[in-house]
């Protein structure tokens, strides 16, 4: 009976297979499912039979899987497994006694089925030995790692720290790269490979503020806190500011901005907070809350800037928590003043402004919704003076020229491309580098005007003192991707060709990294000129060429073979799909036929950037690969919905008043899970004088991410930035389970993990406490458009005593 009924079920098997298998084979897909559907079909019905032979041939389609798997996909043990796993299972039960002693071969009458059911094991042998061999491949490729790359970083070399970041106390993190170089690097040693281990948590302390049921989808804690003096400061989705002592996390004051929920907001985060003071602290300073005359009368010698949800910039006495009265309108700057097609909840900054305390300015951009409409604000750059607030200069990319500050009367340039991220700067050189955005819409760029869009995904140089223009490298020619550049460039000094270059590094959505020459623009490693396909029949037409590093972590295109799902029928569907898209490797423009986007716009990088050691001049990296598929909806008129539902909100990717609305999905299988096979998120080390990726990781667990809580290292994305010391060790929290861990800088060795209670989708930073002890800190509380557990918590760790 047992035969019988398992014959049955691999007749629905095979019936499933072979029709998906004809369905790709018509796409352009594999041959394999339709064959394995013939191979299920005819061992089901012998074994419906109860013909031993049914066993036999089963045995053939194991073997036959498993040299198909191991021709597409190697030892790659979570390439093997979608492709096996259903067969193989099936395979066990049916070389147990129950099914085996059922056949007969082949049966004359019923009185023959007991004698013949004692040769059993002869029946079940040749599956019995077809599967030990598929176990033991899968026991070989469980410690295989084909994605790997295995290196170590070069040591650190005796050179001097550039520019500002030598000025600080090593114990410090004034700006959100802890200086305006973007680094991300601090010089404390005390934690180092031989000890993280021992790291342990030494308080923990709640902001009080969480996501509810009214927020913005996209509601999440990014903060990057700064440590001055004995204080920490901070801010939270809701720009809350919070100012805490270093030591013990105790709250010292607490400032809420009172910026009104709306849900028009794409974005609902703070990444950070500001800091300026005319004459920083020296190393041995105290507390600004303890230097006497500035705390006992809020003059604000000490300041913090905000950027707020409702598009404020506000000015805060670092001592009290107090709105700096002589800054602005009462310690506001409406960012709204002198913006064209200015519409609430449309245009907010989420992101830490840039403050030169050398030439006394505080820079910020702001964040626009993404393709709402054609009719957006203007992507200006502004300069206040850091004391009163006036407007000294602003860079309107539709008039980047005229730099002296508007006319009251005057409106800056509408849907120019804009910086929502943070700007790096270099006060030794007098000079402003903005990690620009695309120009809306993102996926449709026909319309756009040559003079702006010159400016889209790239980095611009400004003179810091008047904004003047100084260069520009683009990123991307005519970008239909969304591939902005997310991420502050990192600044570094390199020692390249026998010289020493001021160089800039920009981390990309699409993988790239460049190293550019920060004075001048010109690349430090090599960049070519790429042919990319150009195969869209729309009026959009694509650059032919695009910018590719020589330091570049672009994956391998995609397949067929590089299709995955957790059983061979989400693997079927997802190669099917595959095949029906629009694909022909990175820069595929977007089609009404929809359009395999991979990377994604979720970025190799993001927001977070890297991590820069200037002295062994390497950077560490966390690349995340996930495809997206655009697919653009021909509008019917203006104003209707083609895409969105209506709901509260902006309108996303509406793209009113242009022919397409786009549609823009994660690729997922039917489970909802990645249709690309794994890793889908690395560690990597590179040195960034030679452009070599020396190390690269698979990292992170989907323990958060399963129905089950299993810690498989499949490898996923991160969300968040690193930081690196000098004692040779990194970390990083925005892993999609919920860990800060810390790894050997120069092995890219993970070293230590400890469990977190929310989402940790944010950059750690580290600082030195009173009696000098290094201090990780880590900021947990979730991400709301990836799903992560919400939290609110700032928790520290150190060495035991």
């Amino acid at each position: 009976m047992a035969a019988i009924v398992s014959g049955w079920a691999l007749l629905l098997i095979g019936l499933a297979l072979s029709m998906g298998g004809v369905w790709l084979i018509a796409v352009g897909g594999s041959w394999y499912f339709l064959l394995a559907g013939a191979g299920f079909l005819i061992s089901g019905w012998q074994l419906v039979n109860r013909r031993r032979q049914g066993l036999w041939t089963y045995a053939a389609l194991v073997i036959v899987t498993l040299l198909w798997a191991l021709w597409e996909a190697g030892l790659d043990w979570w390439a093997l497994v979608p492709r096996c796993s259903l067969i193989v299972a099936i395979g066990l039960w049916l070389a147990t006694p129950w099914v085996a002693r059922s056949l007969t071969a082949p049966p004359q009458d019923d009185a023959q089925l007991p004698a013949a059911g004692q040769d059993w094991r002869r029946s079940s042998m040749p599956l019995t030995m077809t599967l030990a061999l598929a176990l033991l491949v899968a026991l070989i490729s469980l410690f295989t790692a084909p994605h790997a790359i295995e290196g170590e970083l070069p040591p650190g070399v005796a050179a001097a720290t550039p520019n500002d970041s030598g000025t600080l106390p090593p114990g410090e993190w004034h700006a959100y790269g802890r200086t305006g170089l973007g680094q991300r690097y601090s010089p404390l040693d005390e934690i180092t490979p031989d000890n993280v281990a021992r790291l342990e948590e030494v308080w923990h302390y709640h902001t009080g503020d969480v996501r509810g049921p009214s927020d913005p989808g996209e509601t999440t804690y990014e903060v990057t806190p700064l440590k001055v003096g004995d204080t920490l400061y901070l801010c939270t989705p809701h720009n809350i500011v919070i100012a805490l002592n270093a030591d013990t996390g105790e709250q010292r004051w607490r400032f809420d901005a009172n910026s009104a929920l709306n849900l028009n907001r794409q974005h609902q985060t703070c990444r950070g907070v500001s800091y300026y003071a005319p004459s920083a602290p020296p190393a041995d300073a105290a507390s600004p809350a303890d230097t006497g005359a500035s705390a006992a009368n809020g003059s604000c010698e000490h300041r913090l800037f905000v950027p707020t949800a409702d598009a404020q910039l506000l000015a805060l006495d670092a001592d009290s928590g107090q709105l700096c009265p002589g800054f602005g309108e009462h310690g506001r700057i409406d960012l709204t003043a002198n913006m064209p097609n200015i519409k609430s909840g449309f245009y907010y900054s989420t992101s830490a402004p840039a403050v030169s305390q050398r030439e006394g300015l505080v820079i910020v951009g702001g964040a626009i919704n993404d393709n709402v409409s054609v009719n957006s604000t203007s992507g200006v750059v502004r300069a206040y003076d850091a004391v009163s607030g006036e407007l000294v200069w602003n860079w309107d990319p539709g008039d980047p020229k005229a730099t002296e500050p508007i006319a009251a009367d005057a409106a800056y340039t509408a849907n120019t491309p804009n910086m929502w991220s943070t700007a790096s700067l270099d006060e030794a050189l007098g000079m402003l580098y903005l990690p620009m955005g695309n120009e809306s819409p993102d996926q449709w760029g026909a319309n756009r005007p040559s003079t702006t869009e010159r400016f889209s995904s790239s980095i611009v140089a400004l003179d810091l003192a008047s904004g003047k223009l100084q260069w520009v490298f683009q990123t991307v020619h005519h970008d239909l991707w969304d591939y902005d550049v997310p991420a502050q460039p990192s600044l570094v000094d390199l020692d390249v060709g026998g010289r020493r270059v001021p160089a800039l590094v920009a981390p990309t959505k699409q993988g790239e990294l460049y190293v550019l020459d920060r004075e001048t623009g010109e690349p430090v490693l090599p960049v070519e000129a790429r042919q990319v396909p150009q195969n869209s029949r729309l009026p959009d037409v694509a650059s032919p060429t695009q910018p590719v590093s020589k330091l570049s972590f672009d994956p391998p295109a995609l397949s067929g073979k590089a299709m995955w799902g957790a059983t061979l029928f989400d693997q079927l569907a997802c190669r099917i799909m595959f095949h029906g898209l629009n694909y022909q490797g990175r820069y595929t423009p977007p089609s009404t036929r929809g359009t395999l986007v991979y990377p994604g716009n979720f970025g190799v990088f993001n927001w977070g950037g890297i991590a820069v050691d200037p002295e062994r001049q390497v950077a560490f990296t966390t690349p995340s690969y996930l495809a997206f598929v655009s697919t653009l909806v021909p509008r019917e008129d203006a104003t209707s919905l083609e895409v969105s539902d209506g709901s509260p909100g902006p309108g996303l990717n509406e793209n009113f008043g242009a022919p397409f609305a786009v549609s823009l999905e994660p690729f997922l299988s039917p489970l909802g899970l990645p249709c690309q096979q794994p890793p889908w998120g690395y560690v990597a080390g590179a040195d960034l004088k030679s452009g070599e990726i020396v190390w690269k990781h698979r990292n992170g667990t989907v323990r958060d991410l399963a129905p089950l809580p299993l810690p498989f290292k499949m490898g996923v994305p991160d969300l968040g930035g690193p930081v690196m010391t000098a004692g040779g060790v990194a970390f990083i929290s925005g892993t999609l389970d919920y860990y800060v861990r810390g790894y050997d800088v120069t092995s890219g060795e993970e070293l230590w993990k400890a469990r977190l209670p929310a989402g940790g989708q944010a950059t750690p930073m580290t600082y030195s406490d009173s009696r000098g002890k290094q201090t990780l800190l880590v900021v947990a509380g979730g991400h709301g458009s990836l799903g992560t557990r919400t939290g609110d918590s700032i928790i520290a760790y150190q060495l035991p005593d």
